[in-house]
């Protein structure tokens, strides 16, 4: 069993679609340890009300950036690969996200003042509001170097910019300084991001110097939109579904809420990486198993993944679910002790996350991303409605995780509906996820009463990994295809 394990990892360390996704973990993971670590002293230092203005202007400023960009970046993606001028493509793509990203940087300035008439929270939106156009140029950049395989060149830059704002976060217990001057410090460091994309950061197959000269008429700018509004609904949905609990915990809740909430929310941001990263890497490949009509390969890649982001999202819940009791106040300070509860009612959202994810690439690689958009609108419905709802009635964080998890929920359901309806998925297999999964849990749970959580922890994942690996080698999860390479 080993030693065919080792085989199977030998042989894909020469996949182009391992290397590009190692790449991509790799460079996230960095980054957001950096970055995590960077939160956890802003959060340590800084006063509970002062930390919680400084979440909710950048709550603001994080919502404007998807709306910024139209939701493009998966598009962009699948389009750039077969563009016969990928230069001049590439360059209308770019000018028109910073057009879009000066627009939307007024937008959030106005947001801000709309909804908030603390002077601190309006003047911190006005500084984050300057990275809505940077970003827009970065992101651009970063989509391109996924369709070319090149994230090393992307992961290494990100990285850097993670270091310089860890020593920014470290600098605070040697010389503190303003929430305000922090701010101002994380705008530049990401100007200075900036120029080093656009000189260093770019495929060496593509050339973006001069990209503000390249023509971007109001009719090629109305065609993409209007072809490709969808990518918008489902990008911004996204994030609004997670960015909108914030805004309304800041208006409805006492504002120690949005720091349980948001810490709660840094957690399973670092948890995601994972899906998320290796679901934009493998996503090239399913869109060109979809083009050429190979079902079958899709549908056998799409399975071994599905079950590998199963198993992460239980490892994770499972984690959190023993141990964020200590590792909360271990990390934030005992401070804010009262998150572990809410993380652990967030975290039950991870059991169905990742493949969520994934089934929303397979979706979008079929060309039915309108009716992913669909799932998307109805499932941030259902979470606002019973958020708001909860909330009349019983005012606690706790409706806000039920209602994300109710919604989530939902919109796995319906993705597992369509992807059985295009004969990429099965009733067998459908029923397997929800049936083992519920199985599992609830017998975590109930051993959790009678044995040490670090003890149970080890004990069942060696009893998971055992039978996994048993049921992986028999139905050949280890037998190489050159098609995947």
């Amino acid at each position: 069993m080993i030693k065919t394990i080792i085989r199977f990892i030998n042989k894909k360390k020469e996949s182009s679609l391992v290397k590009n996704g190692f790449w991509g973990l790799a460079g996230n993971l960095g980054k957001n340890v950096l970055l995590s670590l960077f939160y956890l002293m802003v959060a340590r230092h800084y006063s509970v009300d002062d930390f919680s203005k400084y979440l909710i202007a950048s709550t603001i400023y994080q919502s404007m950036i998807v709306f910024s960009s139209m939701g493009l970046g998966q598009w962009f993606i699948r389009e750039v690969v077969s563009s016969q001028n990928r230069n001049h493509f590439v360059k209308q793509f770019l000018k028109m996200q910073v057009l879009l990203g000066s627009v939307f940087f007024f937008i959030a300035i106005a947001l801000a003042f709309f909804l908030y008439k603390e002077p601190e929270i309006r003047l911190l939106s006005v500084i984050f509001a300057g990275n809505i156009i940077f970003d827009n140029i970065i992101n651009c950049i970063k989509d391109v170097n996924i369709a070319e395989f090149q994230q090393i060149k992307t992961s290494k830059i990100i990285v850097a910019e993670a270091l310089i704002k860890f020593l920014i976060g470290a600098s605070l217990f040697i010389y503190p300084f303003s929430i305000y001057t922090l701010v101002i410090c994380l705008v530049l460091v990401r100007i200075i991001t900036l120029n080093i994309f656009l000189k260093v950061g770019t495929s060496n197959t593509i050339e973006i110097n001069g990209f503000w000269k390249v023509t971007v008429s109001f009719e090629y700018f109305k065609s993409i939109i209007s072809k490709n509004w969808a990518f918008l609904v489902i990008g911004s949905t996204y994030i609004i579904y997670w960015r909108i609990a914030t805004i309304i915990i800041s208006k409805t809740l006492p504002i120690e809420n949005v720091t349980y909430y948001e810490n709660s929310f840094k957690l399973f941001s670092l948890a995601q990486l994972v899906p998320m990263v290796f679901g934009v890497t493998v996503f090239p490949k399913f869109v060109e198993y979809s083009n050429s009509g190979k079902i079958t390969e899709l549908r056998s890649l799409y399975t071994k993944m599905f079950w590998m982001y199963a198993l992460y999202g239980m490892l994770v819940y499972t984690f959190m679910f023993s141990f964020a009791d200590n590792l909360i106040p271990f990390l934030f300070g005992e401070k804010y002790e009262g998150t572990a509860l809410f993380a652990k009612e967030m975290f039950a959202t991870f059991l169905i996350f990742p493949t969520s994810v994934l089934q929303a690439q397979i979706l979008v690689a079929l060309k039915k991303e309108k009716l992913d958009m669909w799932y998307n609108i109805n499932s941030f419905i259902i979470n606002t409605t019973l958020c708001l709802v909860g909330l009349y009635f019983y005012p606690s964080l706790s409706i806000v995780n039920y209602s994300i998890f109710i919604s989530f929920l939902i919109f796995h359901i319906s993705q597992d509906v369509s992807l059985y309806k295009n004969k990429v998925s099965g009733l067998k297999h459908i029923f397997t996820f929800i049936g083992l999964s519920t199985f599992l849990i609830t017998i975590y749970i109930l051993l959790s009463e009678m044995i040490p959580n670090y003890l149970l922890f080890i004990l069942f994942w060696l009893f998971v990994a055992g039978v996994g690996l048993f049921f992986a080698k028999k139905n050949g999860v280890f037998h190489i295809k050159n098609n995947e390479q």
